[in-house]
């Protein structure tokens, strides 16, 4: 007799094969499961290095009663990673972790905890823990939620639609129901081919949300994100603030009804300018040298021209 999945972990990876070892032993070492029937998927957004071999030499060696699994998704971007393993997913309940997410050793029990005493909450996003390689600037704090870093406290919150802010997918546990709610083809896909834009993860949620689903953090769920030298140098942060910019006018307008939409376009890129103004008149010469200052300056510009950019390059046609 086939037993029931109620739990899914899925992992859309690219070129992961250094950090799913790890991730893995995690897994495999969860307490308090044994009354929850859960998986794993390994989504593999086309790699070019041993992720599919490392994969299949776990599963070629597991002996866990919940089950390893592996698939190919060969269309770049997160955006398509994620929806084939909402796909693929047996479970009702859907944890999203990005394969430099370590999770604590109770994390699947938290999240299945969880969705029981919440039955309303369509997606729940785990407390992210920075695991720094090297030590940032004193500054960075500012910019860190950008980095998926989410410690909001250790009491549960609700992500309030007129807040306007919602977290990032990594680490984060979604209904499959809720999922249904999301347009077929959602006009931002994620990084991919060398393009920075990214933004996906907040329009799913900004669908999800608009169909009624609540949206919570659960600080129980405590994952530690493992961040890189080179996610600290300037040659990646300005990229990566632009393609943050370039996708703001989709998520801005998730909410917002289409005859609305030019005037609400024209505050925001008042407010845009208005920031822009304000952080040339406090750092002046600043905003090129200092790391901090030069990527809020980038997205700041980037989600000014982010309508035309988004607009010439066809993805409003979507």
């Amino acid at each position: 007799m086939t037993q029931c999945i109620s739990f899914t972990i899925a992992i859309p990876t690219y070129n992961g094969a250094p950090r799913l070892p790890t991730l893995l032993q995690l897994l495999q070492n969860q307490v308090n499961t044994e009354n929850i029937t859960w998986e794993i998927i390994v989504v593999d957004n086309n790699s070019t290095d041993d992720t599919a071999k490392i994969v299949h030499e776990y599963q070629n060696n597991w002996r866990h009663p919940f089950p390893l699994k592996y698939c190919l998704e060969t269309q770049q971007g997160a955006a398509y990673a994620r929806k084939r393993a909402v796909k693929e997913a047996q479970g009702q309940l859907i944890g999203f972790l990005d394969d430099d997410n370590y999770p604590e050793p109770n994390w699947v029990y938290q999240a299945y905890t969880f969705s029981i005493q919440y039955p309303k909450c369509g997606a729940y996003a785990s407390q992210i823990h920075p695991a720094w390689e090297v030590e940032p600037p004193p500054n960075f704090k500012r910019i860190t939620p950008f980095l998926a870093i989410t410690e909001r406290g250790d009491i549960p919150l609700l992500y309030e639609p007129s807040k306007k802010m919602l977290p990032p997918s990594a680490g984060l546990v979604v209904r499959k129901q809720a999922w249904i709610d999301i347009p077929e083809n959602p006009i931002l896909t994620g990084r991919a081919n060398g393009n920075m834009l990214t933004g996906e993860d907040t329009e799913m949620l900004s669908y999800i949300q608009k169909a009624g689903w609540e949206i919570w953090y659960n600080p129980a769920m405590e994952i530690h994100h493992q961040i890189p030298h080179w996610r600290l140098q300037k040659e990646y942060l300005i990229p990566f603030f632009r393609g943050i910019g370039l996708s703001r006018y989709v998520t801005r307008m998730v909410n917002i009804k289409p005859h609305l939409r030019p005037i609400a376009c024209l505050a925001y890129m008042i407010n845009d300018l208005r920031k822009i103004i304000s952080h040339l008149i406090k750092y002046r010469r600043r905003v090129k040298t200092e790391l901090v200052a030069a990527c809020e300056m980038q997205l700041f510009v980037s989600s000014l021209v982010s309508p035309f950019y988004l607009w010439k390059n066809g993805y409003l046609n979507r």
